[in-house]
C-alpha cells in the first residue's frame, strides 16, 4: 500500500498492517496511507483487520511533526480525526488487534473499531498526553467519552497507560488473547463478522457511533480554527 503500512485484500477481508519499521508513529503521511487502504477496503466490500508490528502497535502521532509549527500540527490532527470518523462510519466491520505498545492516536485506532482484540504482552495502551506536556484534544475525549468505561475516562486527566489487563477493564480494548492464539482468533472473529447481515449491521453501527461522529468533528472544527489561528 505504501512505505509504512501493508494492504491484502482476500476473502472479502482486508488485512491492513501498520509497519514504518520503527514505532508505527501516526504522521499526516501514514494517516493517508491508512484512509487510502480504507478507500480500497470499502470499494471491495471487505472487513478491515487492522493490527501493527509485533510487540508496537503505534506510538501515536508523530511528535517530531507537532515542532514543525502550527500548519503542520492542523494538518496532522485533521488527519488523525478523519481516520478516526472514518472508522467510527465505516461501512463494513472494523477489527483491530493491539499487537503491542499503543499510545495516544495509536489507542485512538483501536478505541475507532467495532471490534477490539489485544495480544497480551508487556506493553501500554492509553493516553498519556498530559504526562509529556500535551493537553489532549476535545475530539479525543469525545472518542474517549464514547469507548472508555466512566472509570477508564476518569484517568484521563493524569495520563496514565496500562497493561493490556488494565486497558480492557478501562474500556480501550474488548479481549486479551494470548500470542499463540491471536491468529486463530482473530480469523473465527473475522468469520463471525462476515456473517452478520450488513445492511443490518450498517444501519445499527450508524446509530450506535452517530453522535460520537457529531461532537468529534464540532470539536475538530473548533479546536483546529484555535489552532491555526
Amino acid at each position: 500500500m505504501g512505505d509504512r503500512t501493508k494492504l491484502e485484500i482476500a476473502g472479502g477481508v482486508a488485512w491492513l498492517t501498520l509497519d514504518d519499521g520503527k514505532v508505527n508513529a501516526l504522521s499526516t503521511e501514514m494517516l493517508a496511507e491508512i484512509a487510502a487502504a480504507l478507500d480500497a477496503a470499502q470499494s471491495a466490500g471487505a472487513v478491515v483487520v487492522l493490527r501493527g508490528r509485533d510487540g508496537m502497535f503505534s506510538a501515536g502521532f508523530d511528535l517530531k511533526t507537532f515542532k514543525k509549527g502550527p500548519a503542520e500540527t492542523v494538518e496532522m490532527l485533521r488527519a488523525g480525526a478523519d481516520v478516526i470518523v472514518r472508522l467510527l462510519g465505516f461501512p463494513r466491520p472494523v477489527l483491530s488487534l493491539c499487537t503491542g505498545h499503543a499510545y495516544p492516536a495509536g489507542a485512538f485506532l483501536i478505541m475507532s473499531s467495532d471490534v477490539r482484540l489485544c495480544v497480551d504482552g508487556p506493553w501500554r495502551i492509553g493516553m498519556n498526553e498530559v504526562a509529556i506536556g500535551l493537553t489532549l484534544p476535545y475530539f479525543a475525549i469525545e472518542l474517549a467519552r464514547h469507548r472508555l468505561t466512566p472509570p477508564g475516562f476518569a484517568r484521563l486527566t493524569t495520563g496514565a497507560l496500562f497493561p493490556p489487563d488494565e486497558a480492557r477493564h478501562f474500556g480501550y480494548v474488548d479481549r486479551i488473547v494470548a500470542p499463540g492464539a491471536a491468529e486463530d482468533a482473530v480469523r473465527a472473529e473475522v468469520e463471525r463478522l462476515l456473517a452478520l447481515d450488513m445492511p443490518s449491521f450498517v444501519a445499527t453501527k450508524a446509530r450506535v457511533n452517530e453522535q460520537a461522529i457529531r461532537a468529534i468533528r464540532d470539536a475538530v472544527d473548533g479546536e483546529l480554527k484555535s489552532v491555526a489561528a
